[in-house]
């Protein structure tokens, strides 16, 4: 095919700067294709890893309804294992540990809840399972763990349930005046109307009043 003179010089012009750019060009948009394909996968990837994990959730909960402790205990595993990035581990985890507790599992219970206070995330599980294990702690006895895991500044809205758990250590304990005190800043906390302050206060008025304990 003939060209003009000027078509001539354009296309001079194109192949010299294809020659001096052209494998750059290609680099740059080699990487950009492949962090596109690399988006979609990943977005791929976490969609089927939430489907699976929430498969398994609710194979826990089938667990949990039957009352099946070991199957309770090798779906909150795989759910710690295989999708520990998810919620559901964590909400697996929760659900594991109430229905071993209430079975009398502590040891497991306290294990499924260690991993949600270990592994973070989510701030409201984790508040939520520092609470629950505190309670295993001081059933178990083991004071300072308890108080360790107590030892946490929380928002408002668990400031009196963490205030009533400390008394409850602090009571089984025998520390009557500190329960008395955390008892005390639990119900300010909680206000009179909550079925937990009221509670709170029949714990409170079991104690008697200052002065008649250590």
């Amino acid at each position: 095919m003939a060209y003009d003179l000027e078509e001539q010089e354009r296309l001079d012009d194109f192949k010299a700067f294809w020659n001096k750019h052209g494998n750059t060009i290609l680099t740059v948009l080699t990487v950009v294709l492949l962090a596109v394909a690399a988006w979609r996968g990943w977005a791929w990837y976490e969609s089927n890893r939430s489907a699976r994990a929430a498969a398994v959730y609710h194979q826990l909960k089938v667990a949990v309804d039957e009352a099946d402790a070991e199957r309770i205990r090798s779906t909150a595993q795989v759910l710690r294992k295989d999708f520990s990035a998810t919620a559901y581990a964590r909400m697996g985890s929760l659900v594991a540990a109430e229905a071993q507790s209430v079975a009398g599992a502590n040891d497991a219970a306290i294990e499924n809840l260690r991993w949600v206070v270990d592994k973070g995330g989510d701030e409201i599980f984790v508040l939520v399972a520092r609470l629950r294990l505190a309670s295993l702690l001081i059933e178990s006895q083991a004071w300072d763990e308890a108080a360790r895991v107590l030892d946490v500044e929380t928002p408002s809205a668990f400031a009196g349930l963490y205030a009533d758990r400390r008394g409850d250590l602090a009571m089984a304990q025998g520390r009557k005046d500190e329960a008395r005190a955390a008892y005390g800043k639990a119900l300010e906390t909680l206000g009179p109307a909550t079925p937990i302050a009221r509670l709170v206060q029949l714990k409170l008025d079991s104690l008697g009043s200052t002065g008649t304990g250590s």
